[in-house]
């Protein structure tokens, strides 16, 4: 799968959370989401968290993708405290499982995190636009190899 520049793998978990905003924040308009995110020595994604508030201070681990299992949990997403999106969850598994596809965030020794406040109805147009095309991208990348031996 060829490495993608022009998309940046933060902005479509953004986009992600913008476009699943309502399972995240259980219909509420309001709030904060905020995006946690860990690294494997080689510089990908090892985990990410999805943390919610709906309430200034009050904060729930809404989900959880690890790339990998260990005694503490397992591998792909888990939701928690209550919080489910079946659409949030196949989006995190794209683009986890295909995380070369697209430009990833420099490991800088530490944590990444985003910070998402509630959308606006334009910006959640291009969130969603953003992730038909993150989907699409990685789609077609593994079409290529069957494509080539057709």
């Amino acid at each position: 799968m060829k490495l993608n520049q022009e998309q940046n793998i933060e902005r479509v978990l953004e986009s992600a959370v913008v476009v699943r905003w309502a399972d995240l924040m259980r219909g509420t308009e309001r709030g904060l989401i905020h995006v946690e995110y860990g690294f494997f020595p080689s510089g990908t994604l090892n985990f990410l968290e999805v943390w919610a508030s709906v309430t200034r201070g009050y904060w729930l681990l809404a989900c959880s993708y690890w790339m990998s299992p260990s005694e503490l949990h397992g591998a792909a997403v888990h939701f928690d405290n209550g919080y489910q999106s079946e659409g949030f969850a196949q989006v995190l598994a794209i683009v986890m499982q295909h995380q070369k596809a697209f430009a990833l965030p420099l490991n800088l020794g530490r944590q990444g995190w985003l910070r998402i406040t509630a959308p606006t109805e334009l910006e959640s147009i291009a969130a969603a636009a953003s992730v038909r095309s993150a989907v699409d991208r990685v789609n077609s990348a593994l079409a290529e190899p069957l494509l080539a031996t057709g």
